[in-house]
């Protein structure tokens, strides 16, 4: 066996000396959303100890569709018949992936976070962590698995990254910009710092300074994971709908943020998102549905998360594919058998938020004002940043004005405005609420 260490000083016990530059990769990769986060499947295919093995699983796991699993089982299943030594450390991270592929979230980010509080400079364990919970929609969970961290590790710029992103999910803004402009510091070119600070700046309001910093830092993400890229051109592309330039933004999907990866989860979702908005502020996409669609019809029988399902659903239904009924019936069919930690948001959230999705893209506005009403309040459980559920709000707002429920969509509309005075996509939905409640007046104050 060959002793080395992670980028962060964290020991590894490997069987091959050539390992430990997958597993910088790995770790590093990890964190920056570098391509050289793959380099541990090689290693794995001659390497068996625990850490290799156990790194490859999470890779087939990140790759969030259910042919992952089998492929996860092996690596772990390789590591358990070598039986070779491992450290502690080591050994508690293998199980939280164990538990993470059984469907024991819950258990896995408690061992994650154990890991965090006794070897604080494990930044791939707390990163692990807080994408589990971030699936959960447990943002304090993703702020303390950070700060955990932050007394040993704050030397590293992406913990500080790390940081701004949980402090922005428990919709702590003023630490969020402090912790990313302090990233940013000392690597201008985390990308997560990068899209912590765009969500602070959306949030606020702040919608021509986010397309500022985004426009800014955008030459280096072409050589980023197919999510990070992608993810930072949709922020961006949110930043001009908002602003009234979708025409931008229309670019910014054919360009930017569909065509990376069509095959990869992540990049499926994003997609749908920005079509879903651009259509709301009511620009025609073409057929843009249609060619989406081929690439979400193989999902159907996901269920995977329901954050993802319900984009895929959306997608599907918006092209008028069958297979929509089909991923409907099977939410329906999977929600009660879901796996303990996400149950309830499976049967609560995404079972009538599901029927509210195909209502609105079938044009069954009441319907879906109903269904989606009833999901909204929960919605935080399916996972996803308060950026990517804010389309389902969205959505239940125009269900809401479609159906002449227009008092109700003044309610939700008007605090908005008041604190996105820059959108224009808000100001052209208010004048035509307070146009048709016979109060035009109002849409100019």
């Amino acid at each position: 066996m060959v002793t080395a260490a992670d980028p962060f000083g964290n020991p590894l016990t490997l069987q091959l000396e050539s390992s430990a530059t997958a597993m910088a990769g790995f770790v590093e990769g990890f964190l920056g959303y570098e391509p050289r986060i793959l380099e541990v499947l090689g290693a794995a295919e001659h390497d068996d100890s625990l850490i290799v093995q156990t790194c490859a699983a999470v890779l087939w796991l990140f790759s969030e569709a259910p042919a992952g699993v089998p492929k996860a089982r092996e690596h772990l299943a390789r590591a358990a018949r070598a039986a070779l030594p491992a450290t502690e450390r080591e050994q508690q991270f293998a199980a939280a992936v164990s538990h993470w592929l059984d469907g024991g979230v819950n258990e896995a980010i408690a061992g994650l976070e154990a890991i965090a509080r006794h070897h604080p400079r494990d930044l791939a364990s707390v990163k692990l962590g807080q994408y589990l919970a971030f699936n959960l929609g447990d943002s304090p969970t993703m702020l303390r698995l950070a700060l955990h961290a932050l007394p040993a590790a704050a030397d590293v710029a992406a913990l500080h990254g790390l940081l701004a992103f949980g402090w922005e999910q428990c919709h702590r803004l003023r630490e969020a910009e402090s912790a990313a402009r302090r990233a940013l510091a000392m690597n201008p070119a985390d990308p997560w710092a990068q899209h912590a600070l765009a969500h602070v700046m959306l949030t606020d309001g702040r919608l021509a300074e986010g397309v500022e910093l985004l426009q800014g830092v955008s030459d280096g993400w072409q050589g980023l994971t197919s999510f990070m890229r992608s993810h930072n051109w949709w922020h961006l592309a949110l930043f001009h709908i908002e602003l009234g330039d979708d025409a931008a933004a229309l670019k910014l999907y054919d360009e930017q943020v569909w065509g990376v990866d069509k095959t990869y989860s992540q990049d499926q979702v994003g997609a749908v998102s920005l079509l879903a908005r651009l259509e709301g502020a009511g620009v025609a996409v073409g057929e843009r549905w249609t060619e989406l669609a081929q690439y979400l019809v193989p999902r159907v029988a996901d269920q995977v998360q329901p954050f993802l399902d319900l984009q895929y659903l959306y997608g599907l239904a918006r092209a008028d594919e069958p297979e929509a009924d089909v991923l409907l019936a099977n939410i329906e069919r999977f929600a009660p058998q879901a796996p303990t930690a996400a149950r309830e948001a499976w049967q609560r959230v995404a079972v009538p938020a599901a029927g509210g999705l195909v209502a609105h893209a079938r044009g069954r506005w009441a319907d879906a004002a109903d269904a989606l009403g009833q999901a909204l309040p929960g919605l935080a459980g399916i996972g996803g940043s308060h950026a990517q559920r804010d389309l389902f709000e969205q959505l239940y707002i125009d269900a809401l004005q479609r159906s002449g429920r227009l008092a109700a969509a003044q309610n939700l509309l008007q605090p908005r405005a008041n604190v996105q005075p820059q959108s224009l996509r808000l100001r052209r939905q208010l004048h035509e609420v307070y146009a048709a409640l016979k109060l035009p007046a109002l849409a100019h104050h």
